[in-house]
């Protein structure tokens, strides 16, 4: 390799080593808020577990916000990974609802991200869960039209209106299984949810 072609070289072997290294940052942070909750999840606390300096983590996630927000969308990616996910529009939702009990902590950080997102002092939290319900609305909406087609779901609900009650529906299940996991089961209340929007018997 000529010294051109080595210069050349180094910054991609550079940016992989670093994006080695946030995957890597990601990956820990996921096993901490999954196992321990949101409270565990300081930069501090992450770079400590990691072995490196708080500074070194600050290069790749300059504040807690950006962390937390890159943590839940790669959350969100596996999630779209798994085999059962766009059944139904509602039966989607169950399905998450019933793996989210193996994972409360990640189900915190949701709620928190959440809560942080109506506050001051949070604009990139708030631009992602705009866009992120927005998004969901969307979706849901079209699973929704496609079932209604298939005479699953009555055709005189308005496909967007049902999309928001089911987000509604579903987060706010999460705050309060959250709160009192033996009182309420997300997946149970869904799918009575699911059994009253079907077209009556002809």
């Amino acid at each position: 390799m000529t010294a051109a072609e080595d210069a050349d070289a180094a910054p991609r072997r550079g940016y992989r080593k670093g994006a080695e290294r946030r995957v890597q940052i990601l990956d820990e942070m996921i096993r901490m808020v999954a196992e321990q909750g949101v409270d565990a999840s300081s930069l501090r606390s992450v770079a400590e577990a990691l072995g490196i300096t708080h500074a070194a983590l600050r290069h790749y996630f300059p504040s807690r916000d950006e962390l937390l927000l890159a943590v839940y969308r790669e959350h969100e990616v596996r999630e779209q990974n798994s085999p059962d996910r766009l059944a139904s529009a509602i039966g989607d939702m169950r399905d998450s609802a019933r793996r989210n009990r193996e994972v409360p902590g990640l189900v915190q950080l949701y709620t928190t991200l959440a809560a942080d997102a109506v506050g001051e002092g949070h604009p990139a939290t708030s631009d992602f869960m705009r866009e992120r319900f927005a998004r969901l609305r969307s979706e849901l909406a079209l699973l929704i039209q496609r079932d209604q087609d298939l005479g699953r779901i009555r055709a005189d609900l308005d496909p967007t209106d049902l999309a928001s009650l089911s987000i509604a529906a579903s987060d706010g299940l999460q705050v309060q299984w959250l709160l009192d996991p033996d009182a309420v089961d997300g997946e149970r209340v869904l799918r009575l949810l699911e059994q009253l929007v079907p077209p009556p018997a002809s």
